[in-house]
């Protein structure tokens, strides 16, 4: 096992690399620079900060000292926050997303799940247009119109629960909760056929057939085979909801990771925009990796090294 990690490990510099190298292309393509659009400065001024940034070199020379820096894992200065390296700011940060994104993790797996099996189980009842109905709403409403609701009935008919702020585990509810609505209800959704499906195979039959009892058989046998494609599943959904959603960090004032992104590509904050990019990839990396070792706790016949 070992080994395998450490051959994925040395697979993912070049990914690395490559996602680096095209992120430097694209971010310097796009017309206007990181101090281009304030027009209030003296085009002298902007010759001297973009000389301190070496923005004024040709930009094959700006990619080998970025490489040249970036090999020391240092990725660089943030153009729109004064003194503060994208080190720092995605030390301060990528910790909030983080326990945000685990926590909505959890509430999407914690009610996606069971709300899937129920529907499978009870197909064609009320309890599967019931569950059903409740995923497509999750689906099909916006983030910010969940956000919105959760505030209204949580924070300010019932005040059980504060708006915003991240500041002790009360705070954390209503963000995850809302960053946890649309996987969750996609959650259901996989689950659901993915358990129809697993339940038409013949080994299913043959179990019920030598009189293995119902449940016995949902249970240690259907849910097993059924949580290949969602654990598949769960790999990129990890990525995404752990590198920050703008979004919810915008209407609960999470200090997260999310809104540098979104204001680093409104600014040409170019380290900035590189450096959260790579975060996400290595994260996509790393929980496809983690995802590759849990087909093989799922099914002994699924072999990692293919």
């Amino acid at each position: 096992m070992f080994s395998i990690v450490f051959k994925r490990a040395l697979s993912a510099i070049p990914v690395l690399w490559i996602v680096a190298t095209l992120t430097f292309i694209m971010v310097r393509i796009v017309p206007g620079g990181p101090f281009d659009m304030d027009k209030a400065l003296p085009p002298e001024i902007v010759a001297n900060i973009k000389a301190k940034y070496h923005l004024d070199k040709p930009l094959s020379q700006q990619y080998v000292l970025y490489l040249q820096r970036l090999a020391k894992g240092d990725l660089g200065v943030s153009y729109k926050y004064a003194n503060r390296t994208v080190n720092d700011i995605l030390t301060s940060a990528f910790p909030v997303s983080l326990e945000l994104g685990l926590l909505g993790l959890f509430f999407a797996i914690i009610f996606g799940l069971p709300l899937g099996t129920i529907a499978a189980i009870k197909r064609g009842t009320a309890w599967d247009a019931i569950c059903m109905t409740g995923a497509t709403i999750g689906i099909s409403v916006p983030t910010f119109v969940i956000g919105a609701l959760l505030i209204f009935v949580f924070g300010l008919w019932l005040r059980i629960l504060p708006v915003a702020l991240w500041e002790s585990g009360q705070h954390m509810i209503l963000p995850a909760l809302t960053l946890s609505a649309s996987p969750a209800a996609y959650l259901a959704r996989l689950t659901r056929s993915s358990i129809l499906e697993t339940l038409e195979r013949d080994w299913v039959r043959t179990a019920r057939s030598k009189g293995l009892g119902y449940w016995s058989t949902i249970i240690k046998h259907v849910l097993r085979n059924a949580l290949i494609p969602i654990v598949t599943v769960l790999g990129p959904l990890t990525a995404i909801l752990i590198t920050g959603s703008f979004v919810v960090e915008f209407i609960f004032a999470v200090p997260g990771m999310g809104r540098f992104f979104i204001t680093a590509v409104s600014n040409r904050d170019y380290d900035l925009i590189i450096g959260t990019t790579l975060v996400f990839g290595i994260i996509l990396i790393v929980t496809n990796m983690i995802v590759d070792i849990a087909y093989t706790l799922l099914d002994p016949r699924i072999k990692i090294e293919g």
